[in-house]
């Protein structure tokens, strides 16, 4: 399993990277930190020439270049990476920033906690259900 992780926040991305090592070691979590280099990750641009394709993206909203939310609709709009999901994980609670994502086709919204167990449930949750329950399409078919 190949995760994208989109944080600007070395650390967000940290704590994610720990949670996610803890409820499930069969993965790689790749990250980008801001929205312009995660759409080189997808396209393999640049130093990501060799980089694989997400089986999930987990998305922050507040990022620098490119935003959480262009992101999320250029990725959305690309035939090519329509079908991924995209968590959004965010500090927004914004009804305005939830109805934008569900319209532009995000998955699942989450907020995050300021507590770590907290936050370590999220990713927790995530894990169970976009990497063990939920059906996700073959990335080679």
């Amino acid at each position: 399993m190949n995760i994208l992780l989109i944080e600007d926040n070395p650390g967000d991305a940290r704590l994610a990277q720990e949670a996610f090592t803890r409820s499930r070691a069969a993965l790689n979590l790749h990250i980008a930190f801001d929205g312009e280099d995660a759409m080189d990750f997808l396209r393999r641009r640049g130093i990501h020439t060799n980089a694989p394709r997400p089986d999930l993206i987990v998305l922050d909203l507040n990022l620098p270049k490119l935003d959480g939310r262009e992101t999320l609709k250029q990725i959305k709009q690309d035939r090519n990476f329509k079908a991924i999901p995209i968590v959004i994980l965010t500090q927004s609670d914004m009804e305005a920033d939830i109805r934008y994502c569900y319209e532009n086709y995000a998955n699942c919204y989450f907020v995050k906690p300021a507590q770590w167990d907290a936050f370590g449930e999220i990713v927790k949750h995530i894990n169970e259900v976009w990497l063990g329950l939920a059906r996700l399409p073959d990335i080679n078919g």
